[in-house]
C-alpha cells in the first residue's frame, strides 16, 4: 500500500489491510501479544451480526444516502402476542439473505431522534454538512520508525484542515472519562498526524459526542476540542506505543506473559499497600 488518501477502499478492506492502526496501537499498549492474536484467533461470526447502534449512527450521520443500503428498519411488532411473535419471526428470516442489518422499531425511532438531535446543534450541523470526504483511508510511512501507518477519519473538510470523529456516547456527562477509557487523544494524535504526513499542516480535530441517554426529553450534542495538555500526552503514547510495535515486529518477539494481583481489598487484608 502506497502512502496517500484513498478515497474507495471499503471498511472491510481497510481493517484487513496492511498498515498500523490507533486500535492495533490500543491492543499493543494493554499487551503487544493481543496483535499477532487477533490476526489469527478465530472469529464467533453470530456474535457479529448483532446491531452496533454506534455504527448505525455514524452511517446516518455521515452517509445517509447508504443507510438504507446497509440497515433494514423492522415494522412495530406486538410481541405480547404469538401473531406478533410469528409476524417478526418470518420477518427476520425474510432479512437473512438481504445481507442487511436489521434494527428493530424502537432502535430506529431511538436513532432518527439522536440524528436529528446531531443535526439541531449547530457547531454539529455545520461539520456535518461541509463540503468535504468521508471513510476515506490515509496511509504514510512513518519518519522515526519507518512502519506504514494508517487512520480512516469519519470526516474530513475539503476547504480547510479540519478532521471530524463521531462518538455516541453513553451519557456526556461521561464523555471525560471516554477520553481516557477509550484513548481518544491517542486517536487525536494519530490522526493529525497522518493529515500532518499528507498535506503538511496539523488540522483541527474535533469530536462530535452524540449521547444515547436522555436529559429533560432530548439527546444531548456537543463538538469538542481536546485541551494542549491532553493533546501532547495523547502524541507521548501514540509515539511510544508505535516504538513498542516497531521493536515487536522487527524481532518478532511479542511477549505476552503479563502479572496480575488479586483485588486492592484483598491484598489490603493481608497487610499489602
Amino acid at each position: 500500500m502506497e502512502p496517500g488518501i484513498y478515497h474507495d477502499i471499503s471498511n472491510e478492506e481497510y481493517h484487513s489491510g496492511a498498515g498500523v492502526s490507533k486500535s492495533q496501537l490500543d491492543d499493543v499498549a494493554v499487551n503487544p501479544a493481543i496483535f499477532p492474536w487477533k490476526k489469527t484467533a478465530p472469529v464467533d461470526d453470530e456474535k457479529l451480526k448483532a446491531l452496533d447502534m454506534g455504527t448505525a449512527l455514524h452511517c446516518l450521520l455521515l452517509e445517509p444516502d447508504e443507510f438504507s443500503k446497509r440497515f433494514i428498519k423492522a415494522p412495530e411488532f406486538n410481541r405480547r402476542t404469538t401473531d406478533g411473535k410469528e409476524r417478526e419471526k418470518q420477518f427476520l428470516k425474510d432479512c437473512e439473505d438481504t445481507g442487511k442489518t436489521v434494527m428493530d422499531f424502537e432502535q430506529h425511532r431511538k436513532l432518527s431522534l439522536m440524528q436529528g438531535s446531531a443535526m439541531a446543534y449547530p457547531p454539529a450541523r455545520w461539520l456535518l454538512e461541509a463540503d468535504g470526504y468521508t471513510e476515506s483511508s490515509f496511509y504514510w510511512q512513518d519518519d522515526e520508525t519507518g512502519e506504514l501507518c494508517r487512520c480512516r477519519p469519519d470526516k474530513y473538510l475539503r476547504a480547510r484542515p479540519v478532521i471530524a470523529d463521531v462518538k455516541k456516547v453513553a451519557d456526556m456527562d461521561r464523555f471525560a472519562r471516554h477520553i481516557e477509557e477509550f484513548r481518544y487523544h491517542v486517536q487525536d494524535a494519530m490522526y493529525r498526524d497522518g493529515f500532518y504526513q499528507i498535506f503538511n499542516e496539523y488540522p483541527l480535530f474535533v469530536f462530535i459526542a452524540v449521547s444515547e441517554t436522555i436529559d429533560c426529553g432530548r439527546y444531548p450534542v456537543r463538538v469538542f476540542e481536546l485541551d494542549t495538555e491532553d493533546m501532547a500526552e495523547g502524541h507521548r503514547l501514540y509515539r511510544r506505543d508505535l516504538n513498542t510495535f516497531h521493536e515487536c515486529r522487527t524481532s518478532n518477539a511479542w511477549g505476552g506473559i503479563e502479572k496480575i494481583q488479586r483485588p486492592a481489598w484483598a491484598r489490603k487484608q493481608d497487610g499489602f499497600q
